[in-house]
């Protein structure tokens, strides 16, 4: 006899799956928000009131993933639990499931969307902002959102169907080529953006300007270059620069 999770339930599974950090602890990690969100698929599965106290308890030991990537595990979990109801695999199974794939998955999504995905549409939407103002931001945060979704949802669906299979999935995504080329897309449109700000300014206030501007980004880059940490010196290099700028904006005045 072989149990099925409903679709429909599925669907309120990956609903939560969108709030795992909500529970975010110290001594689980994301635990407590993956029993949350697999907890109707449970429910499904074991309408014994044992059965299925058993396996939410399992799935309530440390866990820890990429929040988008938690999303394959989650369905991969719900394959094997349905396996597990079925009586083809052992409990141990969806927790084995768990605890081999959460390093590597957390690995490839911070590889991929904390520091290529996003930082492509930031550098995009400052881009957007200069040359067509406030639409340009909205257009690249709903265009980020629905390439995110789409993958998680993705993820999800391919962990449900494939269960130990996931990993060819996503290896055939090739997610470190993409972010390689995000990365280096993302650095080609800060350098058309630090061109777009700095010929504004040349245009509102002078050649004096965008000098002072190309100075104060020219000493952020050194500094960088030389191993500073980032956000202290983009503080101290817009500081300098907007000092400066003031200063000479009183001494013009009251020559």
């Amino acid at each position: 006899m072989s149990a099925r999770v409903p679709r429909a339930t599925l669907v309120r599974v990956f609903w939560r799956c969108l709030f795992l950090q909500a529970a975010w602890n110290r001594r689980g990690m994301q635990n407590l928000g993956f029993a949350y969100a697999i907890d109707p698929a449970l429910r499904a599965l074991y309408p014994e009131p044992e059965r299925r106290e058993e396996a939410l308890a399992r799935h309530l030991g440390f866990f820890n993933c990429h929040p988008y990537m938690a999303a394959a595990i989650v369905g991969g979990a719900i394959h094997h639990e349905e396996r597990v109801a079925a009586g083809a695999e052992p409990g141990q199974a969806p927790l084995a499931y768990k605890a081999t794939l959460q390093g590597p998955l957390a690995a490839v999504g911070d590889g991929f969307f904390w520091t290529a995905l996003r930082p492509f549409f930031g550098a995009l939407a400052v881009l957007g902002a200069l040359l067509l103002g406030v639409p340009a931001l909205v257009a690249a945060l709903v265009v980020y959102n629905a390439i995110h979704l789409a993958l998680r949802i993705g993820l999800f669906r391919a962990g449900y169907l494939r269960g130990d299979a996931l990993v060819g999935t996503i290896a055939h995504l090739n997610l470190p080529v993409v972010a390689d080329r995000l990365r280096a897309g993302g650095a080609a449109l800060c350098g058309v953006a630090g061109a777009v700000f700095l010929m504004r300014g040349a245009a509102v206030g002078g050649p004096p300007a965008a000098a002072l501007a190309a100075a104060a980004a020219a000493g952020g880059y050194a500094a960088l270059a030389r191993g500073a940490r980032l956000l202290p010196t983009a503080y101290v290099a817009t500081l300098a620069g907007v000092g400066a700028a003031l200063l000479l904006g009183h001494l013009h005045g009251s020559s």
